[in-house]
């Protein structure tokens, strides 16, 4: 066995290896761009090595540096996480030559099918069931689309070399083709240095079914169950589970042998991964095989009692298994949600700064329930453009799957996330929405359900209620601290009586809130709430028994209201004295300034391209500018017919939020 090891990556994965190693009892030794001096990676592992600035392409990509920094502390093998050097072959390689060991399957594997469209004419080979396409490099848009016409539209525009979602595109007209064909071949050279496009045809109605391989260098390759992973936006996965609502247990079996199948015929070992899509009668295709450590790796090892990353160090260090296919079972139902950096009310783009507060959900198993969460983030820690979004993985497994739902809906209730934007509430939102509890959705789920973005998750009657009589006591707790001086009460409570108001959405609701025995009864004509709550005040959390329902409601404070949020919505509030809120409703409104002259940045990012000049007269949805934030490119159109009058940004400049790039006539 390994004596140390270096982790060729950074944030929540970087962080997962580490507490593996750790209770393996071996050292760890991390590496860290100029942007991550002070990432809980960095803190977490025994060592740490500096490999230069920030962008990934001059310190994690650089190969060359890594081999010298495990020369340098003598690490004896390195685990690359996913994404960056995860699955280049050439890395896989030089290590060899340099006597260091990669926790990862061989090189000839990795080039094998990480090659997409290698992989596909393997898979053919070895038997696998494969989407029709064109099996082949694409020279440019005009070859494009005239294969995408002989396949038949609608047709998946992929980089070769691709993963995460980026470097991919749908097409469903000759437009579209040409358009996503440049976009997917700029994507895939700015994130992998390679700029092949292969187009294959879409499954409509599909699921995206994928099966977890390990294997040793003994020629023992078994599979751990399937992940369902249909919940994607952009081809970005944001929920995952296992197993699978749509997989049956004839379906997981050949699905499982087919995967052993293509691995045994490249020799592989250690962890990967063979993605499939399924259609609504439960044909599957093989899509990719990704030859690492997947983000969903947890939602498989709480189903099956296996720590991957550990049998991957095993594996590595030439040690047999000790179990065989007979000895994987399932055990109950896991959920997993991205937690990413992005605010899903602006269309879910991209957010960066710093974690001004960051409290997450509490860990914990006993025998029917665990909560666990894969970060790399602490409070201060500074969410950067030059990396991927995800801040946390939030897992949640139970003895069923409506359990890991509501045990997974609950633990989001118990995040606190300030200085940046993040998706909590809309996977909330998932987590409740009755096609996903039905398990009959598909991966245009997200496309179909919230075709206009999202706007928050709708709030039933009686958790507006809830929501106000919280809202009602807070407001008590807070006067009474305000009212104490020298520990006595200074004659306030001669001012306030019992009776407040309510206003929540601009609808006025008159409570009266009386206390008995710590605990808390909020009346109101129509209903009453009992509340009983140890909130101290200025805590971001009102964490309480609502007519003995213990719920959890995250609060921020808005000047006199606040902002209360809850299963996915946010409600502002304000509770005033009746005579206050009468004159609340002679404020005046303040209007809002008309922006419609100008294109503003909708997150901070780097300007790709300015498509347009200045007097040109330009159509509703046509490109004016692309800009890039965290590995994805955002394109930024005209909303209305306009003529350009003023540009004042060029190629390559970063921008913050709201910064004016271009005006109109």
């Amino acid at each position: 066995m390994f004596n140390k090891i270096l982790i060729a990556n950074r944030g929540e994965i970087a962080c997962r290896i580490i507490k593996t190693a750790r209770a393996m009892g071996i050292k760890t030794v991390a590496v860290y761009s100029d942007a991550d001096a002070t990432a809980l990676h960095v803190e977490m592992a025994d060592e740490a090595v500096h490999l230069g600035p920030s962008p990934a392409a001059q310190s994690y990509l650089l190969g060359e540096k890594i081999i010298e920094a495990c020369k340098a502390t003598g690490a004896e093998a390195v685990h690359p996480g996913y994404g960056f050097l995860s699955e280049r072959a050439w890395f896989a390689k030089a290590l060899d030559d340099a006597h260091i060991t990669f926790i990862g399957p061989p090189a000839n594997a990795i080039a094998a099918m990480g090659d997409k469209i290698e992989s596909k004419k393997l898979a053919i080979k070895a038997g696998v069931s494969v989407v029709p396409g064109y099996v082949g490099e694409i020279a440019d848009d005009i070859e494009a689309v005239k294969i995408a016409k002989d396949i038949g539209y609608p047709v998946m525009i992929k980089a070769s070399a691709g993963g995460g979602g980026k470097g991919m595109r749908v097409a469903y007209t000759e437009t579209e083709v040409r358009e996503g064909f440049k976009g997917a071949r700029h994507e895939a050279i700015a994130s992998f240095g390679d700029d092949r496009i292969f187009i294959e045809k879409f499954v409509e109605e599909p699921r995206h079914i994928e099966i977890q391989l390990i294997g040793d260098k003994h020629d023992n390759i078994m599979y751990l169950g399937e992940r369902e992973c249909s919940i994607q936006r952009r081809h970005q996965k944001v929920i995952e589970e296992a197993p699978s609502p749509f997989v049956t247990p004839d379906m997981r079996r050949a699905m499982g042998e087919q995967a052993v199948q293509l691995a045994k015929a490249v020799g592989y070992y250690s962890a990967g991964t063979v993605e499939f899509i399924a259609g609504k009668n439960r044909e599957f295709y093989f899509l990719e095989m990704n030859t690492r450590l997947q983000v969903e790796h947890p939602v498989t090892e709480l189903v099956t009692g296996y720590d991957l990353v550990e049998l991957m160090i095993r594996a590595a260090a030439g040690e047999k298994f000790s179990f065989t296919q007979s000895d994987i079972k399932l055990n109950g139902w896991a959920m997993e949600s991205r937690i990413y950096a992005e605010d899903p009310y602006r269309g879910f783009l991209p957010s960066i700064g710093r974690l001004v507060r960051y409290q997450q959900p509490k860990e914990f198993s006993s025998a029917n329930e665990t909560v666990r969460v894969d970060s790399g983030v602490v409070e201060g820690s500074e969410i950067s453009m030059f990396y991927d979004p995800m801040i946390a993985k939030l897992v949640s497994h139970a003895t069923s799957r409506h359990a890991a739902i509501d045990l997974q809906i609950k633990a989001l209730d118990e995040y606190h996330i300030q200085g940046i934007s993040h998706n909590g509430h809309f996977v909330s939102a998932v987590m409740q929405h009755e096609k996903f509890r039905s398990g009959t959705f598909t991966t245009a789920f997200i496309a179909e359900e919230y075709p206009d973005g999202f706007h928050g998750n709708p709030t039933s009657s009686e958790s507006k209620q809830k929501l106000m009589a919280a809202a009602a006591v807070m407001k008590v707790l807070t006067i009474r601290r305000e009212s104490l001086i020298d520990g006595q009460l200074n004659g306030h409570d001669a001012i306030f009586d019992d009776n407040w108001v309510v206003t929540l959405d601009k609808m006025q609701t008159s409570v009266k809130v009386m206390e008995l025995s710590n605990e808390f009864t909020v009346k109101a004509e129509a209903w009453q709430h009992k509340i009983i709550t140890g909130w101290k005040v200025g805590s971001p959390q009102f964490k309480a028994l609502i007519d003995n329902e213990a719920l959890t409601v995250e609060v921020d404070y808005k000047s006199v209201d606040v902002k209360l949020s809850f299963r996915g919505a946010s409600h502002t509030i304000s509770v005033q004295t009746p005579f206050a809120a009468l004159l609340a409703g002679y404020m005046v409104e303040k209007i809002k300034p008309d922006m419609s002259n100008y294109l503003l940045c909708p997150m901070p990012g780097l300007v790709v391209s300015i498509d347009v000049t200045v007097g040109e007269k330009v159509e509703t949805g046509q490109t004016l500018a692309v800009v890039e934030a965290m590995k994805m490119e955002n394109i930024l159109r005209a909303q209305k017919p306009a003529t350009v009058k003023e540009i004042l940004v060029d190629k390559g400049q970063s921008l913050a939020l709201d910064s004016i790039i271009l005006t109109f006539e």
